[in-house]
């Protein structure tokens, strides 16, 4: 686990981890969710979509970006405050899914951090981009 306090961080630093996106994933992410859209459970459904097939839950991988932020970089202690996303391309079931953190500006008074992040696929296809603010332990 990550413990990055405000003093550790530097501009461009930065964390990657990756990710395998399967089915059962996606059915658990439905049910807690209670996003049960057909795009992402139905393949017959989604067959017959823009997507030809069935397609991730954007917040399923989306939600992976929250747990890089929280166990990795910056890591314990550190309070999500605000995300912002934007979804690039899909991501199938099947896809590995590289998520990438990066120190884009701080405030050492407030000990805040605005994030970089990105998700990629195995590809190297943005699928994901964003900002995250967050307050880092000090």
């Amino acid at each position: 686990m990550g413990s990055y306090s405000i003093r550790d961080i530097k501009v461009t630093d930065y964390v990657e981890k990756e990710f395998y996106i399967d089915e059962d994933m996606g059915r658990k992410f439905a049910e807690l969710s209670g996003d049960f859209n057909p795009v992402h459970l139905d393949a017959e459904y989604a067959n017959n979509t823009m997507f030809k097939g069935k397609i991730a839950h954007g917040m399923l991988v989306a939600s992976f970006i929250s747990g890089v932020i929280g166990n990795d970089f910056p890591g314990e202690g550190t309070i999500y405050m605000k995300q912002d996303l934007q979804f690039v391309k899909p991501v199938r079931y099947g896809d590995t899914i590289k998520v990438r953190i990066e120190a884009d500006s701080i405030n050492e008074e407030k000990a805040r951090v605005t994030l970089k992040t990105e998700c990629f696929n195995q590809h190297e296809e943005k699928v994901i981009t964003g900002t995250a603010l967050v307050m880092v332990r000090r």
